[in-house]
């Protein structure tokens, strides 16, 4: 069986990626949960970081080389269809390694909801970018996921996105807004929703940045 190596679920949006992607589709895998900081980290995970996925004497490290590494066993990871596989490798790869100003200032923290008054401009920038990508993704391929009638790869690496837009509430366009609340309305989702919201970890950079960039309405954490 696959071992996979986490951090908190409140926090670690990189996590969230390869653990819904499984959990979603059905792989099977013992989890391992290391909060943020960790040292042990290091005596698994060759870049010291997670996910981490573990299977035999195979190591995969880094998000986007675990869903690969799947997807050679599980064909599902990405859509049947070659032009929807190609365009849901694109949007996938767009978010791992883009939209930098959403992350930054609107870090993963799923138990909370902040208001935000003024977004900077880069985060609206990012915003616009995922409404357009979505809409395309969703016009194209009909829906009601990104690339289709199934979950796949792609709609894992915007899941963390999801929780972001739960969480700081910027305005988007209403077909994008139904495909947040799809996600977060998946088993998946809220079994690592309700997990997250029991995690008795506080990281006071984490919490400092949020109250930095709007107002606490509510935090439902324990």
């Amino acid at each position: 069986m696959f071992t996979l190596y986490i951090a908190n679920k409140n926090y670690s949006s990189w996590s969230l990626r390869a653990w819904v992607l499984m959990r979603e589709l059905g792989i099977p895998f013992e989890e391992k949960l290391f909060p943020l900081g960790d040292a042990a980290v290091k005596e698994f995970s060759p870049s010291g970081r997670v996910p981490c996925l573990v299977d035999g004497s195979t190591t995969v490290w880094d998000s986007l080389a675990i869903a690969e590494y799947l997807a050679e066993q599980f064909p599902k990871v990405w859509p049947a269809d070659a032009v929807a596989r190609a365009w849901a490798r694109s949007a996938a790869a767009e978010m791992h390694s883009g939209f930098m100003d959403l992350r930054s200032t609107c870090s993963m923290n799923c138990g909370i909801r902040v208001r935000i008054d003024n977004f900077p401009a880069g985060v609206l920038a990012d915003v616009a970018r995922l409404d357009e990508l979505w809409n395309d993704g969703l016009n194209r391929f009909g829906g009601p996921f990104l690339a289709g009638t199934s979950f796949t790869a792609v709609d894992a690496f915007y899941a963390p996105v999801a929780f972001r837009i739960q969480s700081y509430g910027p305005e988007m366009s209403a077909r994008s807004l139904e495909y947040v609340n799809r996600l977060v309305a998946l088993p998946s989702m809220k079994e690592w929703y309700a997990a997250a919201l029991e995690e008795p970890w506080r990281y006071a950079d984490y919490e400092k940045a949020m109250r930095q960039v709007g107002t606490l309405l509510a935090d439902y954490r324990g």
